[in-house]
């Protein structure tokens, strides 16, 4: 009984997790075309801010039912997702939109390990093997000079590995917490965050770190169109994601995550991008590999 109630749980952790991966192209696509009239720090918050009205409102309709008791933990996730949120939307400002989701899409492979450190859950051999083949795959996007990484490099390699944290974190907030909170807890830091920060930025600027500090410009005209439907794609993508990162292992869900690849890629084309080259197509076949073996038990 007890198996068929894992499987029913996987399928439908399969299930979410392909409709948030198909709506978190969508939020990029968003964010890419938004990068052409704000800041990127700009965008995390009007991604967050729309996100913590829709919830209070679901809330407000339907009150958490949860136990609580794991507050450093669930701001712990919040900060850390926000963190990996910022390197993420400046990487889609800057590079192709599948190069940068294929950075994020890393953080599968940082799953696997910190489930496995964290939270003791099992990773067979072939899952390590997955792991360094994981790693392979990044070098053929950083194109195998780790010398003369790029800041978007640096900061794609980083978002992954937070959001592989944060991803992993949901695994023992589900124990506590009802989806909608820890998803709230997330987006109240990523909106309070980028507040403070631009509020720095009006002050203090440093050009090195403009992915952290950059003043707010107000939106105009059809940008409120474009940052309500980041908001209400990203919102969405975020719940469903949350569901399957609760029903299942952190590995399986992961390794549906990497579709947002190839959905990424064709969204990106209509916003110019190029299609990636043989390198970045290698580096993404690898990764992609990778995900599919450190679910393996």
């Amino acid at each position: 009984m007890n198996n068929i109630k894992e499987q029913n749980n996987i399928n439908q952790a399969i299930k979410y997790m392909l409709l948030s991966s198909f709506l978190f192209a969508f939020t990029g696509g968003f964010a890419k075309e938004l990068s052409n009239y704000i800041n990127s720090i700009e965008i995390v918050f009007f991604r967050n801010l729309s996100g913590v009205i829709i919830i209070l409102f679901a809330i407000y309709k339907n009150p958490l039912k949860q136990i609580g008791g794991k507050p450093i933990l669930l701001f712990a996730r919040g900060f850390i997702g926000f963190s990996a949120l910022l390197m993420y939307f400046y990487n889609i400002a800057h590079i192709p939109l599948a190069e940068a989701m294929t950075f994020n899409k890393i953080s599968p492979i940082f799953t696997a390990l910190f489930s496995y450190f964290l939270l003791k859950e099992k990773l067979s051999n072939i899952a390590w093997v997955g792991v360094f083949i994981g790693f392979i795959g990044v070098l053929f996007i950083t194109g195998f000079d780790i010398t003369s990484l790029d800041k978007t490099d640096y900061l794609g390699i980083c978002s992954g590995i937070g959001a592989g944290l944060a991803y992993t974190s949901i695994r023992e907030l589900r124990k506590y917490y009802d989806n909608r909170a820890i998803v709230l807890s997330f987006m109240l830091v990523g909106t309070i965050g980028p507040i403070i920060l631009m509020s720095i930025a009006t002050f203090y600027t440093i050009p090195s770190i403009d992915w952290v500090l950059a003043p707010f410009v107000m939106p105009q005209g059809i940008v409120w169109l474009y940052i309500i439907g980041l908001g209400i794609f990203a919102t969405l993508s975020q719940l469903f994601m949350t569901k399957a990162y609760s029903l299942a292992a952190g590995g399986i869900v992961g390794t549906i995550s990497y579709t947002n690849i190839i959905f990424s890629i064709i969204i990106g084309m209509f916003f110019g991008d190029i299609f990636p080259n043989y390198m970045i197509l290698v580096g993404i076949c690898f990764i992609v590999l990778s995900g599919i073996l450190v679910t393996k038990k």
